[in-house]
C-alpha cells in the first residue's frame, strides 16, 4: 500500500493518518492494553473500525498483538520498539498543537466567518470569541 509512496514522510503520514491510529498509539504508550480496554479509552470507535486500525498498525510493525490460548481468548496490544519511536514525535506534535491552539482556531474562525459573508471586524470578533472559549 505504501510502496508506491517514494517520499518517506508521505509514506509515514499515510501509515498513521487514519482517524484513530495516532490515538491508539498514544493510548498504548502507557503500556499493554486488551482490546476492550483500548475500546473504552477511545470513546466513539466501533469494534469493527478498531479491529481494522489495529490490524493495519500490526501489519506496519507499529503494534504487537499477543493472543493467549484461554477461554475466553485474551488478546493484548503493545507498541513494538518501532512503534515506540513515534512517541517523541507525537509528543512534540501535541505540544505544538497546544501552544498554537488559539492561533489555529482564530485562523479557522476567520476563514469560516469570511466564507459566511461576515465583515473583517465581525470575523475578528468571532476569532477572538473562539480563542477565549478554548
Amino acid at each position: 500500500m505504501y510502496a508506491k509512496l517514494e517520499c518517506p514522510i508521505m509514506a509515514t503520514m499515510a501509515m498513521i493518518s487514519d482517524k484513530w491510529k495516532v490515538l491508539i498509539i498514544c493510548k498504548l504508550k502507557k503500556g499493554t492494553l486488551r482490546f476492550n480496554e483500548l475500546r473504552r479509552e477511545l470513546k466513539g470507535v466501533t469494534q469493527r473500525v478498531l479491529t481494522h486500525q489495529l490490524r493495519e498498525l500490526e501489519a506496519d510493525g507499529l503494534v504487537n498483538r499477543t493472543i493467549y490460548a484461554e477461554v475466553p481468548p485474551r488478546v493484548e496490544y503493545t507498541l513494538t520498539p518501532l512503534g515506540t519511536t513515534l512517541i517523541p514525535v507525537l509528543d512534540h506534535l501535541e505540544k505544538w498543537a497546544q501552544e498554537h491552539a488559539d492561533e489555529l482556531m482564530a485562523a479557522r474562525a476567520k476563514v469560516v466567518a469570511a466564507a459566511s459573508g461576515c465583515s473583517d471586524k465581525e470575523a475578528v470578533k468571532v476569532a477572538e470569541a473562539v480563542g477565549e472559549a478554548s
